[in-house]
């Protein structure tokens, strides 16, 4: 076995003696090659240690098969559920993931995909709202292939991929109704992403319908921390809501162990609270919290498949479903 870093196909030709172009055919799917000859050329590439150059092989096509996964708050569940599944399903057929870390605001995020750029990246998925859209614009403006996730950008060609959050917060609303819950109130972040703010107008608005009002709170980035600083703002208001739809699982998460280890409020039998994303937390007995499910394999599978179909004419534009997962947050549930 040599010690050389690089192996180069005319090393493998020269070793298993046959033509640089017996090599690149043996490497090729589909080409036809001799059964002689690619055994030559197999023993001779394990042997050396010969691997393909996918890469330089893509740029002869004009494709790198590299795919940017622009991403914020990459450390929180939902987030990086997504971020798995994606992975996943790119290198299933044959792309290689680069992560871009958005969550800086300094000049660190163009620099990294600028660099991606350089390396001739195919494509790039912006997994939340929170980038900059010059980051979209810069994408497109560099050739690039574009899916949106639970983004609001206008410009013209990528594929954007939404859930519908408006009509998900109104489902809760009827939820805690049925709970006999009177006084609602909504516990949000200040990031104020497409997904969060569409969360947000669809509660307050479906509880004005039903003749309710809805106090709406924000405070921080969306995290377990925030969670718990929106209970003690909520919680000691004179009005304290007696429900509280938390935009995200997090926020929830943060805001029942305040309610219960600060205020020694029973949920639901006190209080009901519903959060978004079905991480794996809400699932646990200290919470059991009722929430809504994101289809992330779906989001995935559409994102990968839309990246690989070339025809012209493809929906731009893709709307899903969330479930509701009832548990034992909300009472009636």
């Amino acid at each position: 076995m040599t010690s050389k870093l690089y192996i180069s196909a005319q090393e493998v030709a020269e070793r298993a003696g046959v033509s640089r172009s017996a090599v690149s055919r043996t490497f090729t799917p589909g080409a036809s090659v001799a059964p002689e000859t690619r055994r030559r050329v197999m023993e001779a590439a394990e042997a050396l240690g010969y691997q393909v150059n996918h890469l330089a092989r893509g740029l002869m096509r004009n494709e790198s098969g590299i795919v940017c996964l622009i991403v914020s708050e990459v450390a929180t569940p939902y987030r990086s559920a997504l971020l798995s599944m994606l992975t996943q399903k790119l290198q299933n057929v044959g792309k290689v993931a680069m992560l871009v870390n958005t969550d800086r605001s300094d000049g660190s995020v163009d620099r990294a995909l600028k660099q991606a750029i350089r390396y001739r990246a195919d494509a790039s998925i912006i997994m939340s709202g929170l980038p900059d859209k010059s980051i979209t614009q810069l994408c497109l403006k560099n050739g690039q292939r574009l899916v949106l996730i639970n983004r609001d950008d206008d410009q013209a060609g990528p594929l954007r991929i939404n859930l519908d959050d408006y009509e998900a917060a109104a489902r809760v609303v009827t939820a805690f109704a049925r709970a006999g819950c009177r006084r609602l109130a909504f516990a949000n972040s200040q990031a104020g992403t497409p997904s969060l703010m569409a969360r947000e107008h669809g509660f307050v608005d479906a509880a004005k319908r039903l003749g309710l009002e809805a106090i709406v709170e924000r405070y921080g980035w969306t995290g377990y921390g925030a969670g718990q600083v929106l209970a003690q703002r909520l919680l000691t208001r004179q009005d304290r809501p007696d429900a509280v739809f938390c935009a995200t699982d997090l926020l929830a998460c943060g805001f029942m162990d305040a309610a219960r280890r600060q205020f020694s409020i029973s949920i639901p039998d006190q209080l009901c609270v519903a959060g978004f994303d079905d991480i794996e937390q809400a699932s646990w007995t200290s919470y059991d919290l009722t929430t809504f499910a994101q289809p992330v394999d779906v989001i995935a599978n559409e994102a990968v498949r839309w990246l690989e179909d070339n025809r012209p004419q493809q929906p731009t534009r893709i709307q899903l479903h969330a479930n509701l997962v009832w548990r034992g947050s909300i009472r009636g549930g």
